[in-house]
């Protein structure tokens, strides 16, 4: 859990928060405003409309970000981890009925959808922000493409690096964005500041009822500028809720609402600058710095969304729904800082492939929003679970809440879907890749577990009955690697069945990680004695601790809490491969999917550091 009571740790951490959480939202002033009157759907630019727009900006911030995700949604963290796989697992019922599958897959493809956000977001904003170059001068136009996947790479090679060195790096500087947002936009309020009564929520009714249905597609502009909503709540492992509620509150929510008001002005006072709004907001002495301080700003955008897709792969690892991958903790303190060497690289090829088809930002802006708006859909649905289940609310009260973000939730969602002919198809289509990935991963390793059951036994009826005749007993120390560590492991199983061989020494070991960075190894390690062969042993490691079993097993053995022939030591791993049978419940492919992804997870005996000589693998088919 992270610490955040003391007042310098809170303002270190709001400062993190605003170079990783808030990139995202925080650079939506770029396009919004410009793609709500000159984009694909855009709407006449009249001051009506400028205030109805302005009006319907103000309030989705205050209702979808303040409101829905500040203050409830960020109420739900499983252990500190926030994200629609965090929000799921809280919310998952105990039985597997129904109800529970439904939960089930409506969190997996939620979570499936971020990772087309986590695709697309990178691409627009860094093209919106180079592309402010081409109001100085179109000398700049050829080049525009390639410096986005320049600065790209940069701020994917620089992932390893980790989220809080990144956040502290990108902090200072997206507060700087952010002020110069709000400078910008008082300068442009000050002199029209009649723009200021589009606060009155009036013009946003009054924009709907003259537009009829009409004003529903315009909705798939406005919500540009609240797309960072979902990334908020996955960062929230990364820095905790109060350091994100107060940079939200304080400096973040603040300067947009400036910002976009600046930018209306500006359109009152000369409708031609609907081209980039934003980039003229600036005198023209400011422009190159702008468009600098831009382009960092975008890359601290692409942070929050990368850095929440790794939270949810993590999450999605730990909870059995995808195979091992690499996962390295780059903080000490803050067990939510992750990153993942595979996952980063392969959304970088992606984004640099969108980069390369959609070439503008406008173009990108229609494959942008349909799947974070169905992501909160499932999120509000999921949150009216949590608001019964764990808050206690009453059904009235829970119905009522729930219904107000729905309303807003699927208006967003029916605004977005004709954005999907123009290249909305994409997080769709990524989407149902990963969800079939997870689910494939799922209901592989649940069949596995289900036959193994039929054949292994727990290890205390396994006690009862190992010890036969005929079985041969050899000197030395075997350690076989358990998942469970009240089941009995097949290794150990499928080598008494063929090979007849008992060893005088078995060590039964299970690994089990705690949720805080380092723990007192030798106090959490369990041992247990279960009779003249077998000794049961549990090790317990910090998430941030080295999982190095030979060396914790030398350890154990130099305080005297273990006792075994370390010269003579054979490691005994279980490689279990199915094999379809009819009507199983898992297709070929999902199969062949599945012993594919198992092939490439990370193995064992790398994670544990065992010594590839005194390693012995006993594959076993398990037949579904």
């Amino acid at each position: 859990m992270i610490n955040n009571n003391t007042k310098s740790n809170l303002l270190k951490l709001s400062i993190g928060a605003l170079g990783v959480v808030f990139g995202d939202i925080g650079t939506s002033p770029l396009y919004a405003m410009r793609v709500c009157f000159a984009g694909r759907h855009g709407i006449a630019i009249t001051d009506q409309n400028i205030y109805g727009i302005l009006s319907m900006i103000f309030w989705s911030l205050i209702l979808v970000i303040s409101l829905k995700y500040l203050i409830i949604i960020l109420k739900a963290d499983n252990k500190g981890e926030g994200g629609i796989l965090a929000l799921m697992k809280l919310v998952l019922p105990g039985k597997r009925t129904g109800k529970f599958f439904v939960i089930l897959s409506m969190g997996l493809f939620g979570a499936a959808l971020l990772y087309g956000d986590g695709m697309i977001t990178p691409a627009i904003s860094v093209l919106s922000a180079l592309e402010g170059l081409q109001i100085a001068t179109p000398f700049f136009q050829p080049f525009i493409i390639p410096l986005t996947i320049i600065i790209l790479f940069v701020l994917f090679y620089f992932q390893r690096k980790g989220t809080g060195k990144v956040g502290m790096i990108f902090g200072p500087i997206i507060f700087v964005w952010f002020i110069s947002l709000a400078i910008l936009g008082i300068n442009a309020i000050a002199k029209h500041p009649a723009v200021l009564q589009a606060f009155n929520p009036y013009y946003a009714f009054h924009f709907f009822i003259t537009h009829g249905l009409g004003s529903i597609t315009i909705l798939g502009a406005v919500f540009l500028v609240v797309t960072g909503g979902e990334a908020i709540y996955a960062d929230m492992g990364h820095f905790g809720k109060k350091p994100i509620r107060l940079g939200w509150f304080i400096i973040v929510l603040p300067c947009l609402v400036l910002n976009y008001f600046g930018q209306g002005a500006l359109l009152l006072n000369n409708h031609q600058f609907i081209t980039n709004p934003f980039y003229y907001l600036a005198p023209a002495w400011a422009l190159y710095p702008l468009v600098i301080l831009a382009a960092l700003a975008t890359v601290i955008a692409s942070q929050a969304v990368l850095s929440g897709a790794f939270s949810v792969t993590y999450q999605a690892i730990q909870l059995g729904f995808m195979p091992r991958l690499k996962v390295v903790h780059t903080s000490k303190n803050e067990k939510g800082q992750i990153y993942i060497p595979q996952l980063n690289w392969m959304l970088f090829l992606a984004t640099v492939s969108l980069v390369a088809s959609f070439k503008t930002s406008d173009n990108l802006a229609g494959a942008y929003g349909i799947a974070v708006t169905t992501t909160m859909v499932i999120t509000t649905l999921l949150a009216f679970v949590a608001m019964r289940k764990l808050w206690k609310w009453s059904l009235p009260a829970a119905i009522s809440l729930t219904t107000f973000f729905l309303i807003i939730d699927l208006s967003f969602f029916s605004a977005n879907i004709a954005k999907i002919p123009n290249g909305g198809w994409f997080p769709l289509l990524v989407a149902a890749l990963f969800y079939f990935i997870m689910t494939t991963w799922y209901k592989g390793k649940r069949l596995m577990s289900i036959q193994l059951e039929k054949i292994i036994d727990p290890i205390k009826k396994f006690q009862t009955s190992y010890q036969k005749d005929g079985q041969h007993i050899v000197d030395g120390t075997a350690i076989y690697l358990a998942r469970d560590p009240l089941g009995t492991p097949s290794a150990l199983v499928f080598n008494l069945l063929h090979n007849k061989v008992l060893h005088e020494k078995i060590i039964i070991l299970s690994v089990q990680l705690n949720t805080i960075p380092h723990v007192n190894f030798l106090e959490k390690t369990q041992i247990k004695v279960l009779d003249k062969y077998i000794t049961h042993v549990i090790l317990r490691y910090g998430y941030l601790d080295k999982t190095d079993i030979p060396l914790s097993l030398n350890l154990l053995k130099e305080n005297k809490r273990l006792s075994f022939d370390d010269e003579n030591v054979t490691y005994f791993l279980g490689r279990d491969s199915i094999v379809i049978a009819h009507n199983c419940g898992m297709s070929p492919f999902r199969e062949s999917l599945f012993n594919f992804m198992g092939r490439n997870s990370v193995k064992a005996t790398r994670y544990f550091n065992l010594p590839s000589e005194k390693i012995c693998i006993i594959g076993s088919q398990i037949k579904l």
